[in-house]
């Protein structure tokens, strides 16, 4: 079901290009979250048939920030179940260089955190605004598909090229406190939209006014009607 609610956030918090007549979409995700992979392909249909008319604001949900490092085998034996149910449920496939990690924890070196990735897309929303979910995308491809580790500096230099961004200047602003604290921020616009899970998909309309449109994975097909339902509610003329 879909509800409107009505947050608690301050209009001055969001980003000045938010503040439009036009609603907004706010994709709430985390890179390491499996449901928002099997999630991609549903938002990339909406970025598809949405993008000219509204702008998609993704935020990172902070989803994995331990005070210490923690290995992959903590973890490890719950995603060797969940991670079947993403692919039946979703259709996706996780690749063998990803599910080497999960089966072979004790051998593995990764130790999961969701800092990096969050300000990797802080630093690409600057360059790309419009190409966000395109960008997670390929993120996320890059570390369940893969198997790259997105702790990694050298997990994100084949996404530079496709992008076309300077290497230099991106790993510079990746080990950068300005760039840390807008990847933060994001975290922070999460807790204050009351996200306590991942993906959550909302439309905000107005300075306070946010609709729920999906909150755990929801097919295309439920969730295109869901955003047609609620944009006749708000009377939003010219969208097909």
């Amino acid at each position: 079901n879909i509800y409107s609610c009505f947050s608690t956030i301050p209009f001055r918090f969001f980003p000045s290009y938010l503040y439009t007549v036009q609603p907004v979409f706010i994709y709430c995700y985390d890179a390491w979250c499996g449901w928002c992979y099997g999630f991609s392909p549903v938002m990339q249909k909406i970025n598809a048939r949405y993008h000219t008319q509204f702008h998609i604001e993704v935020l990172s949900g902070g989803m994995i920030l331990p005070e210490k490092p923690v290995s992959i085998k903590a973890s490890a034996a719950y995603i060797q179940g969940a991670y079947k149910n993403v692919e039946t449920l979703t259709g996706i496939k996780f690749g063998e260089d990803y599910l080497w990690h999960i089966f072979h924890p004790e051998e593995s070196d990764w130790f999961p955190n969701s800092e990096k990735p969050a300000i990797a897309l802080s630093i690409f929303k600057e360059i790309f605004p419009d190409r966000q979910i395109a960008f997670i995308a390929d993120l996320q491809h890059a570390l369940f598909k893969e198997g790259r580790d997105l702790t990694d500096n050298e997990a994100y230099r084949h996404l530079l090229e496709k992008y076309s961004i300077d290497a230099d200047p991106f790993f510079e602003k990746l080990n950068s406190e300005v760039f840390k604290e807008k990847a933060y921020y994001d975290f922070t616009l999460c807790k204050q939209l009351k996200v306590t899970g991942y993906p959550q998909l909302l439309l905000q309309n107005g300075e306070t006014h946010f609709y729920l449109l999906a909150k755990g994975y929801t097919d295309f097909e439920t969730l295109d009607e869901r955003i047609a339902s609620v944009l006749e509610e708000i009377k939003i003329k010219g969208v097909t």
